[in-house]
């Protein structure tokens, strides 16, 4: 699915791009798979994030960091779970208008 797909159906649910983004879905998911522990170089795989290293790039393959990364998001899941069951969610205060 395109990230302007997840736009346009985020607009059809009231969200204008000041509030979420496809993008912002990412980088959310992200931080807190950091701050859950998980490997930087099993997050950015899993993101498809290129390899900074070009000549690297070409040799590592999208299976690297591959049961890891099924752990992880199954770990991402079962927090998005416990979101949805109720668990702790932290309000932030919106942007000064």
């Amino acid at each position: 699915m395109s990230g302007n797909t997840v736009n346009v159906a985020l607009r059809a649910l009231g969200h204008d791009k000041d509030t979420m983004t496809a993008h912002r879905f990412r980088s959310m998911a992200a931080t807190r798979l950091n701050e859950m522990g998980w490997n930087g170089d099993a997050i950015e795989r899993q993101l498809a994030h290129a390899e900074s290293n070009k000549v690297r790039d070409v040799y590592t393959s999208q299976a690297q960091y591959l049961p890891e990364r099924m752990r992880m998001i199954q770990g991402w899941a079962d927090c998005l779970d416990s979101l949805k069951a109720g668990g702790t969610v932290v309000a932030f205060k919106s942007k000064a208008g």
